[in-house]
């Protein structure tokens, strides 16, 4: 699925509707450089999952995972400051890929060997000021 939204807000409502619909164990992975739109997705994402307001919904850079609970359980990663897939399993993080929530990992590249096979692939791009290109499939296309 290609899309595009053209403001902040229109790519919080995409995350939103896709939030609503997530099955628990869901595991949602994001690319894009820094400051293309992924945690503003996840604000979306938690908005439609756990009814979180966008103002509580932070990019968990520094402590790599936040817990967000409300109708489901949403485990927001932030893996930029990892340094690889042994700091990640040290820290026992695996675990929650089948904890019953939903799973949204910014960075996810770096820990790629250890993602499950039902992933979703979630691209940001800029496409011009506020405008995003937002590309989802399955992680195995």
């Amino acid at each position: 699925m290609q899309l595009k939204t053209n403001s902040e807000e229109e790519t919080i409502l995409l995350g939103e509707r896709i939030g609503r619909e997530l099955p628990p164990n869901s595991v949602v992975c994001f690319f894009g450089d820094l400051g293309a739109g992924k945690t503003t997705f996840i604000k979306g994402l938690a908005r439609g999952c756990v009814s979180a307001s966008t103002e509580q919904i932070h990019s968990p850079t520094f402590v790599y995972l936040h817990i967000y609970e409300g109708s489901k359980t949403l485990y927001h990663f932030d893996l930029y400051r990892l340094h690889d897939q042994d700091e990640f399993l040290s820290m026992g993080f695996e675990e929650y890929f089948f904890a019953g929530g939903i799973c949204c990992i910014e960075w996810s590249e770096r820990i790629a060997a250890l993602l499950p096979p039902h992933c979703i692939k979630v691209c940001i791009d800029h496409a011009g000021n506020n405008e995003r290109k937002i590309s989802i499939t399955p992680w195995d296309e």
